[in-house]
């Protein structure tokens, strides 16, 4: 088995020779480590995985880097390198060169448990100034998990950065056994609040309705922690005051208008019912009595219906499922034709989802990458305005999307 814990290309070291105490072997290695240090420095060439056709042209799909095991986020440092989560609680720093740092020092233990385990990153609006960042991940605790938000700080410009000052600003107040919808997407409002996205841990579903229960909701805090005093359910009996809105299943997917500047988000559904939304203060979106999904295996109805009145209705839903992850609105340059477009990955339906919208009624649907068979975990806007994915698997990888040369 390969070293989680060594970059790329250096993990072959701890099996190199087969006598590993002797002085060959030794001075093998160290010379190998010396070699594999210089490479890693140097630019590398990018990969191209495949030229596919486009509404924007021809693309080109490009390798930026591999050996990442199920990673879940991307964020752009100031300097245009990658922090990148893998689940299994991994932090990693990736040059633009792809290659891969060891893991970061001072992430906390995760439950590491079917869908769970370290999730989002997000750098603070103050990053640049003061190295805080947010992470979610699947906490462990006595009774079994529970997603929680920490901060901590990075100083991202040493030589081997490291994690300080880990502190848990947000945990659900449930914390039940299983491994499955955690939700944990990470959003900060322009007007510096952040928003957070909290499953219905699949077996409590009937708690996304209850005010009293962080399963199943979307909740807005500060970055330290506090209510923001306009939230819809501050001085309401019997409600938590950090629900912002309630009735979801799984949102694993948040990204803020570029115009507008609302919540955009979407969820998984049961065998069919994803749902694109857009977030309203207070709104019930329905989960699980309203939906378009159905019951696993057995196919039956789920709920009252797929619409009631006092329920915010999806603009765009797919039945049968796609199985959502990440999303970006896309308005940069270098795609001119999609500007404005929405885009979202697809885990079930490994592919690239383009959707362009007329106010919020959707015009189109785009669907890219479909022969490359990826699970799209993450989707993200470069600093070069180029689109950034991240592939779901033992093996996962960073692609690119640009334009054909």
């Amino acid at each position: 088995m390969p070293s989680r814990g060594l970059p790329q290309g250096v993990r072959g070291l701890r099996s190199f020779g087969g006598d590993r105490g002797g002085p060959v072997a030794r001075a093998a290695r160290a010379a190998a480590a010396v070699a594999i240090g210089i490479a890693l420095l140097a630019p590398a060439q990018a990969k191209r995985v495949a030229r596919l056709a486009s509404s924007a042209g021809p693309i080109d799909v490009v390798e930026v880097a591999r050996g990442l095991e199920h990673p879940w986020s991307l964020a752009f440092l100031p300097d245009a390198r990658m922090l990148v989560t893998e689940r299994p609680g991994r932090l990693r720093i990736v040059t633009p060169a792809g290659a891969l740092s060891a893991p970061l020092e001072g992430v906390p233990k995760v439950h590491a448990n079917g869908q769970g385990g370290l999730l989002d990153v997000a750098l603070s609006p103050t990053f640049a100034d003061d190295g805080v960042l947010l992470f979610s991940y699947a906490q462990p605790t006595a009774s079994g998990a529970r997603t929680a938000v920490a901060r901590a700080r990075i100083d991202w410009r040493a030589q081997s950065p490291a994690l300080s000052g880990w502190t848990v600003i947000f945990a659900q107040r449930q914390a039940p056994s299983g491994g499955h919808h955690w939700g944990s997407r990470l959003q900060f409002a322009r007007d510096g609040s952040l928003f957070v996205t909290l499953g219905d841990r699949y077996s409590y579903r009937d708690q996304a309705q209850d005010l009293s229960s962080h399963l199943g909701k979307i909740v807005r805090i500060f970055p330290d922690g506090r209510v923001p005093p306009d939230n819809p359910f501050v001085g309401t009996p019997g409600a938590l005051a950090e629900i912002w809105s309630y009735g979801h299943r799984n949102v694993q997917g948040a990204a803020l208008h570029p115009a507008s500047g609302r919540l955009w988000t979407h969820e998984h559904g049961p065998q069919g019912g994803d749902e694109v939304n857009i977030g309203v203060a207070g709104a019930n979106y329905g989960w699980p009595v309203i939906t378009f999904g159905r019951e696993y295996v057995i196919g039956t109805r789920i709920g009252e219906g797929s619409s009631r009145a006092d329920v915010q209705a999806p603009l765009h839903q797919w039945t049968p499922s796609i199985a959502p992850s990440g999303m970006a609105f896309y308005d940069a340059e270098r795609f001119a034709a999609w500007r404005g477009s929405l885009f979202v990955g697809a885990l079930r339906g490994q592919m690239l989802v383009r959707l362009e919208f007329d106010g919020e009624r959707l015009v189109r649907e785009e669907r890219l990458l479909e022969g490359l068979r990826e699970r799209i975990r993450d989707v993200r806007q470069g600093p070069d305005g180029l689109l950034y994915l991240l592939t779901d698997s033992d093996e996962g990888r960073i692609l690119r999307i640009e334009p054909a040369r």
